[in-house]
């Protein structure tokens, strides 16, 4: 029987477990040039006994930044800086994946420089609001991205994944999760585009397909993961029935070869189930536990093959040697709940069904 504590090759890498640290954005990139700190680095190697460490959220673009103090991976300084975080983790032993994320319609154009503004499929804006360094602030109504601009974010995309291999990157995992860009485009109500990027599944699933496509290409698919989020309504999505969506998704890229695919799993199994058989590769699963963090429970899902890897957020940050302890049974140290609630089931709290 296979366990979280058996080996895996990952991306031409052998992995002590198959136990995830989670991304998880942080907005401690401080100063000018959005470029991770010396904290960052002893952050990160702290939890370096995971079998795979993936980052928090790194904008791929300057447009791409949602969040205040968020790192960016589209600069020479930024890729200088990254490589002394690689490093450390690598002292540790550990093996580490850049997530590549660009917020889309999610930010304010306080948070963006020379004149910039939050870009999406379609000028519809997000309920809710955003924290700024003035404060919270309502979305706006993005600008429509036009074909030259979304073919410019794909080569933003591969740009920022060959600058995460220079860093010293094992691979990158592109985030199409959590209403952010590439979610907005798989989601109905943010993407109502009647062009060849929207308008039905096809068009639906095009960017995030392209893009995964562009930066496999960029580094070599084994060096690529993808994660998603099926129905989420994390930052105002909608997706009433998204299984033929993300089903067509996986059926467009399964060729590409890439080193998983990391599903951020809602209430509905069934439809992990329908996913996992889709998928031909490696499949990570960050499992739906709410209202708990995820916990040693969810280890059984490597045993029973629901996954082959778990992904592990909030309890990451309470216990950076997790691993060790997940092994030994505990004990573990709780997270506080604004770590919790800012963590691995954002959103789906707007389930009704979570109510009982």
């Amino acid at each position: 029987m296979t366990t979280a504590f058996d080996p895996i090759v990952l991306g031409g890498k052998r992995l002590a477990s198959r136990v995830v640290m989670a991304p998880m954005t942080r907005s401690r990139a401080y100063g000018p040039g959005a470029e991770p700190t010396d904290l960052m680095a002893t952050y990160y190697a702290q939890r370096a006994g995971a079998g795979l460490v993936v980052t928090e959220g790194i904008q791929p673009s300057p447009v791409g930044q949602g969040y205040p103090d968020t790192p960016g991976l589209h600069s020479a300084g930024q890729v200088a800086a990254w490589r002394k975080v690689t490093d450390a983790v690598h002292r540790e032993g550990g093996v580490i994946f850049a997530q590549l994320m660009h917020t889309g319609r999610i930010g304010h154009p306080s948070l963006l420089a020379d004149g910039l503004v939050p870009v999406g499929p379609s000028p519809v804006a997000a309920k809710g609001q955003v924290f700024t360094h003035e404060g919270p602030k309502d979305f706006v109504t993005p600008k429509e991205l036009d074909e030259a601009e979304i073919e410019q974010t794909i080569a933003d995309y591969a740009a920022a994944a060959r600058n995460a291999v220079e860093a010293g990157f094992d691979g990158v995992e592109i985030h199409g999760a959590n209403g952010y860009l590439i979610h907005q485009f798989l989601a109905p109500n943010a993407n109502r585009r009647t062009d060849a990027w929207g308008g039905g599944t096809e068009g639906r699933i095009r960017l995030a397909a392209e893009v995964t496509t562009a930066v496999a290409e960029a580094i070599g698919g084994h060096r690529v993961g993808l994660r998603i989020s099926p129905g989420n309504p994390y930052n105002d999505i909608a997706e009433e029935n998204p299984g033929e969506d993300y089903e067509a998704l996986l059926e467009r890229i399964a060729g590409l070869d890439l080193a998983y695919l990391h599903l951020l799993e809602g209430p509905d199994r069934d439809l992990t189930a329908r996913l996992r058989k889709a998928w031909p590769g490696t499949f990570v699963l960050n499992p739906f536990t709410y209202p708990d963090v995820t916990g040693p429970d969810a280890l059984r899902l490597v045993e029973d093959g629901t996954a082959d890897m778990i992904s592990f957020g909030a309890l990451f940050l309470a216990n950076p040697d997790l691993p060790a302890r997940l092994a030994a049974g505990g004990p573990f140290n709780t997270p506080d709940q604004a770590t919790f609630y800012g963590g691995d089931h954002r959103g789906y709290t707007d389930y009704p069904a979570l109510a009982s």
